[in-house]
């Protein structure tokens, strides 16, 4: 995990999430990349100067972002980049590897009963790099425990668990494994690979109707530093793929969430 990457919109949280980053960064000795989106406008009648304003006031507005946070001797890039927030993200993930992303759950919004922006809950639906949700002004600690939730143990492909694999490392995290058996499920989703047998501390089976209302139902009994779900189409967020914005009465935690890419 060497490549951090913090999306900036204009949250008034945009500071400390890239705090958080860096003090990640710091502590397992990565890199941090800061962008934020801005839209061209058509070059024709005159707009391209307005276009240039566009670009510079996005410039100014990481600039402004970086001098409110401590770098601490990590590499922190700032860059703004133009066009749809996804076409973006993308294109900076095949020109510099992206390891891990990290977002606010609210880039935009101001509506307090929000949990996930429209901006965020895109990012988290629509792309494939694992993703860190840090709560609203939260600071970095070391995750001395973790509750993995998943209906599917197959794991077939073997980077999916390399964030996880990088937080033991490094913190000597404790993987708290929850599976989740749901009326939809077969031996084979209940069956568990080696590699995620080899990291976990502890193994527990849920009977619930959903992954969501297991991790509901768990929660409390593990008090997790951190909770880790897989990205699926038909997974842990099942009810909340429809749209963008998750409100909190659907969904919120305390605690950083960490999505893993999908792996069907």
């Amino acid at each position: 995990m060497k490549n951090i990457l913090v999306p900036i919109g204009s949250s008034e949280n945009s500071a400390s999430n890239l705090q958080y980053a860096i003090d990640l960064a710091k502590a397992i000795d990565a890199n941090v990349y800061v962008v934020s989106v801005f839209q061209e406008l058509s070059k024709v009648a005159g707009l391209s100067k307005v276009n240039t304003i566009l670009k510079e006031d996005t410039e100014h507005l990481l600039e402004e972002i970086v001098t409110k946070v401590d770098k601490k001797g990590v590499s922190v890039i700032a860059h703004p980049i133009k066009g749809e927030i996804l076409e973006g993200i993308n294109r900076v993930n095949r020109q510099i590897p992206i390891d891990l992303m990290v977002l606010a759950p609210r880039s935009n919004s101001i509506k307090e009963e929000v949990f996930l922006g429209k901006t965020s809950g895109k990012l988290l639906k629509h792309t494939n790099i694992p993703i860190l949700i840090v709560p609203e002004g939260a600071k970095f600690t070391k995750p001395k425990t973790m509750l993995m939730a998943f209906k599917n143990g197959n794991f077939e492909k073997d980077f999916i668990l390399e964030p996880i694999r990088k937080f033991v490392r490094m913190f000597k995290t404790e993987v708290h494994v929850l599976h989740v058996e749901t009326p939809e499920s077969t031996d084979e989703l209940m069956q568990v690979t080696d590699n995620l047998k080899e990291i976990q501390s502890s193994y527990t089976i849920a009977r619930n109707a959903t992954t969501f209302q297991g991790v509901l139902e768990h929660f409390q009994h593990f008090h997790p530093d951190m909770l880790c779900v897989v990205r699926r189409k038909r997974g842990f967020f099942k009810k909340l793929w429809e749209k963008n914005e998750i409100m909190k009465r659907e969904f919120h935690t305390s605690k950083p969430l960490l999505v893993l890419p999908v792996q069907e």
